[in-house]
């Protein structure tokens, strides 16, 4: 059953300071029409210039997701409203703000969260479009330990694993959601920092927004009452204390886990950049925005190569047939050695996808090629054909009294030998409607993802004699 893309049903507003930045910022997320995607506006700056939400754009991610124009215009710490918006299956929104950094507010994705809840979404008059991971992605940093991988699956899951060496706290955690369902588990836990950062940061002049309310703060190391004093006086805060969990401030971890919860928050706010929402699981260890982004990069990437080409059908041989081999005598005259379909595994009234298993057996590879057997072209475009054959007639009453006869065919192109032990998926479609016995078909052969063999082909329906 297809889906339809959302938007807000209204406006939601926010205002604060920036965790970098310590600017204070007003923004708001608005409704977009269909296919418009996620947008940043910076409303101060001249000529508002729009910013897409896309891996490309990204150009900082030391300790936030920052996203940068052609122009220069920069918006910071995106990741926990685009994690909130793609939590709550927002496909398309404008986001206003006058300044450069999103607000951080308590360090979260909670108000973002339940702002855009209250607000409500709507559907639109255009499908939803997915980045569906076909086969195993990996994105690897080994000299940090840093691993993605991305798998087949039919909705959306991910896990992170978190590990830093040296910190009795932060040794090793992880944390799970098998759906968006499950994001209300991850959607209130806070960013963390290290004490020692903290202490750099300041001293630079650095996290000019943050506090101990928008953060928590993991003690790695031991402090003087004398140090705690001076780093309480750095924050305008009158002490500050380090509880036994090794937390820096006067609140309680919500989850023993909460670290290692807000990484996977990170994580749906960073893969957000790949433009559409996920089907599939995502395994990362030890990621950050860096190693995020790059994995939305290749998302991308692979979004791109996919739209060069047509999707591959996909095969499960557990799957029972719409045809088998005795339904395809039915509809075609062909017989041994020249019936190049195995069985039909898909078909509806404007497409068919056909199969043909490549045995070493086959009695052409006797002399094309002894040494080295490769499926004949012509027989990749008869195959085609033949398949092509049987949408027609299936489309027809009493089909086994007529045949079909290719008049022509048109743009064939042959992009990969076949070779024994291959598996060949034949996809035909319907350029036209059948008219006046003519049928119109463009086709395409697969093995695995890849495209073998492509073209078009024009039939004429005949009563047989």
């Amino acid at each position: 059953m297809s889906e339809k893309q959302t938007t807000l049903k209204g406006s939601a507003s926010f205002s604060g300071k920036g965790l970098h930045t310590g600017v204070f910022v007003n923004l708001s997320i608005n409704p977009a029409p269909a296919g418009h995607g996620f947008k940043f506006r910076r409303i101060d700056l001249d000529g508002q210039p729009v910013v897409d939400a896309v891996a490309e754009n990204v150009s900082f991610t030391q300790r936030g997701t920052v996203l940068t124009d052609n122009s220069g215009a920069k918006i910071s710490t995106i990741e926990h409203l685009m994690s909130a918006l793609r939590a709550c299956g927002v496909d398309n929104c404008r986001i206003d703000l006058d300044g450069p950094e999103v607000p951080i507010l308590d360090g979260s994705a909670k108000y973002f969260y339940e702002a855009i809840r209250k607000v409500g979404t709507e559907e639109q008059d255009a499908e939803r479009e997915y980045f569906v991971v076909r086969h195993k992605m990996v994105y690897e940093d080994a000299e940090k330990g840093i691993k993605i991988i991305a798998l087949p699956d039919e909705g959306f899951a991910a896990q992170v694993n978190i590990a830093f060496d040296g910190s009795a706290h932060l040794a090793n955690q992880y944390a799970l959601i098998e759906s968006l369902d499950e994001y209300e588990s991850v959607y209130n836990c806070r960013t963390f920092v290290f004490l020692h950062e903290v202490q750099f940061l300041l001293k630079n002049g650095l996290i000019k927004g943050g506090d101990l309310e928008n953060a928590i703060v993991i003690a790695d190391n031991e402090l003087t009452q004398a140090e705690l004093d001076e780093l309480a006086a750095m924050l305008g805060k009158p002490s500050v204390t380090i509880h036994k969990s090794g937390v820096l401030n006067n609140i309680d971890l919500q989850y023993s886990n909460e670290p290692a919860r807000h990484k996977l928050l990170d994580l749906v706010g960073d893969l957000a950049l790949v433009g559409r929402p996920i089907k599939g699981r995502i395994i990362a260890t030890r990621s950050g925005h860096g190693s995020n982004t790059e994995f939305a990069r290749m998302m991308r990437k692979e979004l791109r190569r996919q739209a060069l080409r047509p999707d591959a059908p996909q095969y499960d041989p557990m799957t029972p047939p719409v045809y088998d081999i005795n339904d395809i005598k039915r509809f075609l005259p062909h017989r041994y050695p020249f019936l190049l379909v195995d069985k039909i595994i898909a078909k509806d009234e404007k497409s068919i996808v056909g199969l043909k298993n490549i045995s070493g057996n086959e009695p052409f590879f006797e002399g094309h090629f002894p040494d080295e057997p490769v499926l004949p072209g012509v027989l990749l475009v008869e195959a085609m054909a033949q398949v092509g054959g049987i949408l027609v007639l299936s489309q027809i009453e009493d089909a086994s009294r007529y045949s079909t006869y290719f008049l022509k065919l048109d743009n064939i192109k042959f992009r990969k030998k076949v070779v024994p032990g291959d598996t060949v998926l034949f996809k035909l479609e319907f350029l036209s409607e059948i008219r006046r016995g003519m049928a119109d078909m463009r086709g395409v052969a697969f093995v695995g993802d890849t495209v073998v063999a492509e073209g078009e082909f024009v039939a004429q329906i005949i009563k047989n004699k």
